[in-house]
């Protein structure tokens, strides 16, 4: 599994720079790999931040115990190993995404989503849509192998969820 860390959103103009954007929200990006090497499901999520306490609790909710995770050295990655999988760090000392074979895929699909919520929408609520922004990606790419029956799951996810208020749709962490 390959495992990386993003944000969602920028920087406003006169706000602060860098990682400590106001407008910035943090995100893992997990992507199980077929014995070939080939993605097969990935996993996107919202954390509090990179901290060791907040990357612990995501791994011991999404990942199974004696996965073997690859990660870019991040610090707060080791703490995949309190949830009982191998942590493999690679170090990757200002090295471009090109030049790091072994995160191809976890590469390809941050572009594919920044792609993908750039090319529908130019203002987006990150702080409070966040999850349904990357729901939504991960869905269809989970799906992508049976894509003549994907408006067919989708629907039947929808009549199954069950009623909601027009407030509990609108909320960041509504699941059916």
């Amino acid at each position: 599994m390959q495992v990386d860390d993003a944000y969602l959103g920028g920087e406003r103009p006169g706000g602060k720079a860098g990682r400590v954007s106001e407008n910035k929200v943090p995100f893992l990006t997990a992507v199980s790999l077929s014995e070939e090497g080939h993605p097969l499901r990935a996993k996107l999520s919202l954390v509090p931040g990179f901290t060791l306490k907040a990357i612990a609790e995501w791994a011991k909710n999404h990942l199974a115990p004696g996965s073997t995770v690859l990660s870019d050295g991040l610090a707060c990655f080791n703490a995949v190993s309190e949830a009982g999988c191998d942590h493999q760090p690679t170090v990757v000392d200002g090295r471009k995404p090109k030049d790091l074979p072994e995160f191809k895929w976890v590469n390809t699909i941050l572009g594919n989503l920044k792609t993908s919520l750039s090319g529908c929408c130019h203002s987006l609520a990150f702080r409070k849509y966040g999850n349904q922004y990357l729901a939504a990606f991960a869905y269809r790419f989970n799906r992508r192998f049976d894509l003549r029956t994907l408006n067919e799951r989708l629907l039947v996810a929808a009549a199954t969820c069950g009623p909601r208020s027009q407030r509990a749709i609108r909320a960041a962490d509504v699941g059916c």
